[in-house]
């Protein structure tokens, strides 16, 4: 499992994901109002939002709360969001795109480009490292839904590109067009999902010593706290010995 699908285990593990609820929660509300407002606000008619709404769900977010989200949407009342998506240099030479929804690009871009420049990196021009990424849909089922040869041969049927497995549960891996329909065919059999979203996949990766390790989630976790960032992701992996002492 890559390095940055290990550390969201150990963020769970640390209760980090509890402390941030209601930013999380904030996070997923507004992604389902961009959904929302860019399509139908029907979640059968509208895939971005499906997937948005599946997300929610995934991480327990109340029913009231999503549906307040697309109505935001509709009612005229939803911020002036926009899209941004940013590229960089962290420690160690670690490959990090940053996406975010803002109501002020330049508040925005101030921030992630001082984080990177405090935290031992730098910002980089678009399209500077998103070519060592692969734009995939990534499904995540829980270990008790069977093994891995079971799960392999459900997700081969069900139009899968590959699978990882390990005691943290089952990974698959879609084309980014192919991830909801992927989804609703192993739901079928599995049962609910942990998780349905596009990635960026790493192409190729960084591992990362005990220090190196340090600074670039100290970056990554910096920047996720913001309330402009949506997500972070990054091509570093680390080794089973350096995640024991983090």
């Amino acid at each position: 499992m890559a390095g940055h699908s290990k550390w969201a285990n150990i963020q769970h593990r640390k209760g980090r994901q509890d402390a941030t609820r209601s930013k999380l929660f904030s996070k997923l509300s507004r992604e389902i109002t961009v959904a929302a407002k860019m399509g139908d606000p029907d979640p059968e008619k509208n895939p971005r939002l499906r997937l948005a709404v599946k997300e929610a769900k995934s991480n327990s977010v109340p029913k009231d709360v999503i549906e307040r989200a697309i109505s935001k949407a509709t009612g005229g009342d939803s911020e002036a969001l926009e899209e941004v998506r940013y590229e960089g240099y962290g420690p160690a030479g670690v490959a990090v795109i940053v996406e975010a929804l803002t109501d002020n690009r330049n508040r925005t871009a101030s921030f992630v480009r001082s984080t990177f420049g405090k935290l031992g990196g730098n910002l980089a021009e678009t399209g500077a490292v998103s070519f060592m990424f692969e734009r995939k849909g990534e499904i995540v089922f829980p270990p008790e839904v069977g093994d891995e040869d079971l799960v392999f041969e459900i997700a081969t049927e069900a139009g899968a590109e590959d699978l990882e497995s390990s005691t943290d549960g089952h990974i698959i891996y879609t084309s980014d067009t192919e991830l909801a329909s992927v989804s609703s065919a192993m739901e079928k059999t599995l049962g609910e999902t942990t998780s349905t979203k596009l990635i960026w996949k790493p192409s190729t990766t960084t591992s990362l010593e005990l220090e190196s390790a340090q600074k670039v989630i100290r970056l990554i976790e910096t920047l996720e706290d913001d309330d402009d960032i949506q997500r972070v992701t990054a091509n570093f992996d680390i080794p089973e010995e350096v995640l024991e002492q983090l």
